[in-house]
């Protein structure tokens, strides 16, 4: 459609808008973890299970919830933005083994791998011209 053609020049504004987006839901999500203390990291942590690793559940978990809430933070200002995109894809990958694991198939598993996707994406994309790396 030709009205809508000339929103490409508009990129950068809509990745910001999207790193916003996202970053303030995985800041919501991951701070209760990250304020869950090592109680909750070891429950969190338990998670890696599913790629065989049995071992510092506590430390586990409080890398996720680290990766979520800082990550989302990170995501935002658009700095350390592939290393944090990083950190997400490989939350979002242990996110969807955990719900195939417990039998929740493709439906339970989908906003996990969705989020993959779109971190795995991100890391080639960047942050854009409205980011603190670009500064």
């Amino acid at each position: 459609m030709a009205i809508l053609d000339g929103l490409g020049k508009y990129r950068n504004t809509g990745l910001l808008i999207m790193r916003i987006g996202i970053g303030i839901m995985f800041i919501v999500h991951g701070f209760p973890k990250l304020a869950g203390g090592p109680s909750g990291w070891e429950q969190l942590g338990g998670s890696m299970k599913v790629v065989g690793v049995s071992f510092l559940p506590t430390f586990w978990g409080f890398m996720a919830a680290v990766a979520e809430t800082f990550g989302g933070f990170l995501l935002i200002v658009g700095l350390f933005f592939r290393p944090a995109c990083i950190a997400l894809v490989f939350t979002m990958i242990i996110a969807a083994l955990v719900h195939f694991g417990r039998g929740d198939g493709l439906s339970g598993a989908s906003h996990a791998i969705e989020l993959g996707m779109v971190f795995f994406s991100l890391i080639f994309i960047g942050p854009g011209k409205y980011s603190v790396d670009k500064k």
